[in-house]
């Protein structure tokens, strides 16, 4: 393994977030009654004439400036000619040769930029579905508008797959163009993979890697490849160019077809639509309706909350909840980073626990606020925070705000008053007497064993500090 590098770009299909199909009024949506979201157009009905959808230009659009691309004025749709069985008119509209977008790039965390080669306007097909009696055919996603993005071969490994993937989703969802759900093929992923040699600057043979539905499969499918391929090559074998899908449950690739090439599609101009013209005047009104981008809003925290990469990138890899943090902490600059790392410990762990998800936490954010600068003032415990915690998202009856600040008002209040601790510290003291002789033989490590006794005995409804003060007030003498 290592005497090659891996060679990877990225082929990745985003469903644009539009109320109706590319080409008719037909809705998009998940899901539904099979073949009920059609009309002669999306169903390839001889006659049946497509009208260009002008929400799915502007959505593009907005893809090729977040990525740096140049916009090309002037696009043209073209006839990709195939078979299959969930693609009604035997071809699919795309765009070949005059893509409406070209030569963008990516910034990585690491500092590495990734080229995108194009980005182009295409229309989905319909869903085949397998079963015991046999495969049936669902229209209702045939012309459902999309976005891919072709990236160049610059990527070197699967992280930097999954980070260039990673990025890219952010910006798609930052800027309304796709919502970014893997799970449901809003977003996906093809991977084109080759190995050769460390130092060599010939390609080797490419294998397309489909059906990745996660950032971990597509970690996963690429390692697997990679290691593949390596093996093919030291035991003497040659790399095929084919298709292959990636099997989940079997963790391994597997052949699909033998690859395609650009001329096996025979593209022409689609003679039904007319080259699309874009208004420089329009193109410069989309250009300063961009909002903050992820890389800049990364930035920004890390300049100036102070907040660690890490930390950044967890907020920034969900456009929704960097939002929502940021107006929750609007005002609040010191408490910025506390909070965020609050939200990426003690709530996610909440979330991975019981059925709620991120869109839910956004008007809770306030009480989460509140309920974080308690415990940093030791108001609450971490005892009282956990509960707490764990009270209110356990809670599904009613919304998680109402429900956190329920649990928040059943709480209480920390102790920490030296009158109503002493009483405890000082019969602790008494009930652990060796332990109070090898403190003062120099086992100062014990200090925890005694805070930890006050509070079990106060069930963690106490100021840590100042038991400790009270502890060595008493042990020092």
């Amino acid at each position: 393994m290592s005497a090659f590098e891996p060679v990877i770009g990225l082929e990745v299909h985003a469903q644009l977030m539009t109320r109706t199909k590319i080409f008719c009024g037909c809705a998009v949506s998940v899901g539904g009654e099979p073949n009920t979201r059609t009309c002669p157009v999306c169903l390839g009905m001889p006659g049946a004439l497509p009208v260009l959808n002008a929400e799915v230009v502007r959505l593009a659009v907005r893809a090729g400036l977040g990525t740096g691309c140049a916009i090309q004025t002037t696009s043209v749709f073209a006839r990709k000619n195939y078979f299959y069985p969930d693609l009604p008119k035997g071809y699919q509209i795309t765009q070949a040769d005059l893509p409406i977008c070209l030569d963008g790039q990516l910034l990585l965390d690491d500092g590495k930029v990734a080229r995108i080669q194009r980005i182009h306007l295409e229309e989905d097909a319909g869903k085949s579905i397998h079963g015991a009696t046999g495969t049936r055919v669902d229209l209702n996603r045939a012309g459902t508008p999309l976005v891919e993005i072709v990236g160049h071969p610059d990527l070197r490994s699967a992280d930097e797959a999954v980070a260039y993937l990673r990025a890219l989703r952010g910006i798609l969802v930052t800027l309304g163009v796709c919502d970014g759900n893997m799970e449901e093929g809003s977003l996906r992923c093809d991977a084109n993979v080759s190995v050769r040699p460390i130092g060599s600057a010939v390609f080797g043979t490419r294998v397309e890697i489909k059906n990745m539905n996660s950032f971990r499969s597509v970690r996963d499918a690429i390692m697997f490849e990679v290691e593949r391929q390596v093996g093919l090559i030291t035991d003497g074998d040659r790399v095929r160019q084919e298709t292959r899908l990636w099997n989940v449950d079997l963790a391994r690739t597997e052949s699909m077809r033998s690859k395609e090439e650009a001329a096996d599609y025979r593209y022409f101009p689609d003679p039904d639509l007319p080259p699309l013209h874009l208004d420089p005047a329009w193109l410069d009104a989309q250009r300063a309706d961009l909002p903050e981008l992820p890389a800049a809003r990364k930035a920004r925290y890390e300049r100036d909350l102070g907040l660690d990469l890490r930390t950044a990138t967890w907020l920034t890899d969900e456009p929704p909840r960097a939002d929502a943090f940021d107006q929750s902490v609007a005002g609040m600059p010191d408490l910025a980073a506390p909070f965020a790392v609050f939200l990426m410990t003690q709530v996610q762990a909440q979330l991975q626990r019981v059925e709620r998800t991120w869109p839910e936490l956004v008007d809770a954010m306030p009480v989460l606020l509140r309920i974080c600068g308690k415990w940093r003032g030791g108001q609450l415990s971490n005892k009282m925070l956990a509960d707490l915690l764990q009270t209110g998202f356990a809670d599904l009856t009613q919304p998680l705000a109402t429900a956190l600040t329920g649990a928040e008002s059943q709480a209480g209040a920390v102790l920490s008053d030296d009158a109503a601790l002493e009483p405890v510290v000082d019969a602790i003291l008494a009930q652990f007497p060796g332990e109070v002789a090898k403190y003062r033989a120099g086992q100062k490590q014990l200090t925890g064993f005694f805070v930890g006794q006050a509070m079990r005995q106060l069930a963690g409804k106490a100021d840590a500090k100042v038991i400790t003060a009270l502890l060595a007030r008493k042990l020092d003498v």
